[in-house]
């Protein structure tokens, strides 16, 4: 960053095969959904062997890990307070999650917090009731937020896919632009590891107690009976596992062998 070269997208052969086979790609061929989606799993794939080969790789792997502690962090001020509006919101988690940094990483993180707002409220359609009310003080329910910590992984990766996708159909076949190739593997991306990432409450419910659910995110709470005080504790302890499950560092649950990568 900070010169006007052009980034290029990774390099290996991996990626290169993954590049050639969207080149090809045109979305009146046959079967062009299907083939969007495989071409999706090439990139994923590069991204996932490149980590393993070099976790220092685009500074993704500790960038990711940053942000996903500062989303824990903020996890408990939202059940507390809020948003006023979906924009306030994403407003909002790019300020405290988002860091302001100049990376490609960094830029994913920003875009994958816009993202996970957009899909949560897919998923949770009171969250606008929600955010009509936050006038009146009232907080964002905690399944919410932890679907919102666990999309979010998923929507980054998405996010930085699509990068690496737009920047080869800049370079190789700007006549795509218009089909939209990159956002459709970066959705197929995120609902593809989005099951990968552990989700704070369920880590919770799957303990005995709430006091138990603290010894497994090792810490140590004055209250044990407050969910704003132990659930981000524990989404904070789960931010290793899910950075490793979403950049196929940890395997197990994506090649059916459990084990972290060297």
């Amino acid at each position: 960053m900070g010169t006007s070269t052009r980034w290029k997208g990774p390099d290996g052969d991996r990626w290169s095969s993954a590049a050639r086979r969207l080149a090809r790609w045109r979305d009146d061929s046959r079967n062009p959904d299907q083939r969007l989606e495989e071409i999706a799993a090439d990139h994923l794939h590069a991204l996932h062997e490149t980590l393993r080969a070099d976790r220092s790789a685009f500074g993704l792997y500790d960038t990711a890990c940053a942000a996903g502690e500062r989303l824990a962090g903020a996890l408990g001020s939202l059940a507390a307070e809020g948003a006023e509006s979906a924009d306030a919101l994403v407003a909002r988690l790019v300020s405290e999650v988002g860091g302001d940094g100049g990376t490609l990483a960094d830029a994913a993180v920003r875009r994958g917090v816009a993202a996970a707002v957009r899909d949560v409220r897919d998923r949770h359609p009171e969250l606008d009731d929600a955010m009509d009310a936050g006038a009146e003080g009232g907080g964002f329910a905690w399944d919410i937020l932890c679907d919102l910590y666990q999309v979010f992984f998923a929507d980054m990766v998405g996010e930085f896919l699509r990068s690496v996708v737009a920047e080869h159909v800049k370079l190789t076949v700007p006549v795509l632009i218009a089909t939209d190739p990159e956002g459709r593997i970066a959705d197929w991306v995120a609902e593809k590891v989005v099951d990968l990432v552990p989700n704070p409450c369920e880590v919770a419910a799957e303990a005995t107690d709430l006091a138990q659910a603290v010894d497994t995110a090792q810490s140590v709470v004055g209250d044990a009976q407050d969910p704003a005080t132990v659930l981000p504790t524990i989404a904070e302890s789960l931010v290793p596992r899910a950075v490793g499950k979403v950049l196929g560092l940890i395997t197990e649950g994506i090649t059916g062998e459990e084990g972290a990568a060297a």
